[in-house]
């Protein structure tokens, strides 16, 4: 628990880690939880989401490097920010072993990158083809950075981008589906990024 950086509160969820191979599994998209899997509705998905889900996105994760949402895995504790013991730090492990695989998956395909710091380290990705999304609020005429904000309507735009009965190719037409999300002020495409602006 010391390493996973986990309070007394998570003990049942560290100590499935250690039976794994012996627990309940399900599809990705209904095991992960949290701000950007609640937002993007991943646990209510139904067949054909789930088939485009599985063809458009990937998931980064610390214990099993890179999965579909349709990958059948069992719930476990482990974030991309740890350093465990001989294999040292998960993000530069896994760095090392997707090398070859990331860019095989990106090829000739737009990346709309909506991971945070720790998973962004495991693979940074051509900046020709990737759109990293930016999200910040607004209240005064100043900009911040809310991390919860963030994650909330990253996980609206990946539902929308999953929802849309074709992908998006380009950054304009990632940019089209992020001004129909409720509550968005403004949407700029610049040098690579996508910033989404939202209201206080």
């Amino acid at each position: 628990m010391a390493v996973l950086g986990a309070g007394a509160s998570l003990a049942g969820e560290v100590a499935r880690n250690t039976t794994l191979w012996e627990n309940p599994a399900a599809a990705a998209a209904r095991v992960y939880s949290g701000v950007l899997y609640d937002a993007a509705g991943a646990a209510t998905w139904d067949t054909e989401a789930h088939r485009r889900a599985a063809d458009r996105v990937r998931i980064v994760s610390g214990l099993w490097g890179l999965l579909t949402p349709a990958d059948v895995i069992p719930a476990y504790r482990l974030s991309m920010g740890t350093s465990l013991g001989r294999i040292g730090p998960l993000a530069a492990f896994w760095r090392a072993q997707l090398a070859k695989t990331l860019p095989r998956e990106s090829d000739d395909r737009l990346i709309v990158d909506c991971r945070s710091s720790d998973y962004a380290a495991v693979w940074r990705g051509n900046g020709a083809n990737k759109l990293a999304v930016r999200v910040e609020r607004e209240l005064n005429g100043k900009r911040s950075v809310v991390s919860h904000n963030a994650k909330h309507t990253r996980g609206l735009l990946t539902a929308r981008l999953v929802a849309a009965p074709k992908p998006a190719l380009t950054a304009d037409e990632v940019a089209h589906h992020a001004t129909q999300i409720p509550g968005i002020t403004a949407v700029e495409l610049r040098h690579g990024a996508l910033t989404l602006v939202t209201a206080a």
